[in-house]
């Protein structure tokens, strides 16, 4: 009797895992077609953000490089920039 029950079971046991990851999958793909523009815009915007951005502090070097021919001591020497800025460099990979 056992040997026909096993296989039975282990069928069932089979289907209904076949069902739960069926469903799983449209669930999932569901919730990707939900979110897939909103991530793209976000991501379009966070490049652009990033451009402005290096715009920004090239902007700002050329104006420090200004005033620094200009005004030689208006900003602290290397070693104290060092000290003041501990922010972590996030374009070079760790």
């Amino acid at each position: 009797m056992s040997l026909f029950v096993c296989p039975n079971f282990r069928l069932g046991r089979l289907q209904d895992s076949n069902a739960v990851l069926s469903h799983f999958n449209e669930y999932s793909e569901h919730c990707f077609a939900e979110v897939s523009s909103e991530f793209s815009r976000n991501t379009r915007l966070l490049r652009s953000m990033k451009s402005d951005l290096d715009y920004i502090f090239q902007k700002l070097r050329s104006l420090k490089a200004k005033i620094l021919a200009t005004y030689p001591d208006a900003f602290p020497e290397d070693s104290m920039i060092e000290a003041l800025d501990r922010r972590p460099d996030l374009e070079m990979p760790q």
